[in-house]
């Protein structure tokens, strides 16, 4: 039996990107650490929206930190290691790794990421397309 999706229609040509997108997201396993915000910030001196994903990673360093794309995939990474030379009375604060992804859009880009205060930020944009209009010309076929 062929499986029915939303982008099965036959005047939606070319999507099978977006359908496999939505795929792994809603495959994502996310234990929700770090947690993070997503929100919309005035644009300056760019031409399209800029969007800051905010996580929140204390007690993690620069060098801890990974922040990549793959393949339309904003990947962001953190790791720490135990360090076997302290002795805790108390251990409440765990030494973990995390990855966090998000899907990009086509044509998003990263502008910068930064980390301050326990907090990384990581600002992205799309550019507003040009509007394009293209004639196609007809043959006579005979």
């Amino acid at each position: 039996m062929t499986r029915m999706t939303t982008f099965s229609s036959p005047f939606l040509l070319g999507f099978d990107e977006i359908e496999r997108a939505l795929d792994r997201v809603t495959r994502a396993t996310n234990d929700g650490y770090p947690p993070y915000n997503i929100e919309r910030i005035a644009a300056t001196g760019t031409t399209g929206e800029v969007i800051r994903i905010t996580l929140a990673v204390a007690g993690f360093t620069r060098d801890q930190l990974d922040v990549s794309v793959e393949d339309n995939q904003l990947l962001i990474r953190g790791r720490q290691v135990d360090d076997k030379e302290r002795e805790y009375l108390h251990r409440g604060i765990a030494a973990r790794q995390f990855q966090r992804s998000f899907v990009l859009a086509e044509g998003i880009e990263i502008l910068r990421a930064d980390l301050r205060d326990g907090l990384l930020s990581i600002d992205l944009t799309r550019p507003q397309p040009e509007r394009q209009t293209r004639r196609i010309k007809i043959n006579a076929v005979e």
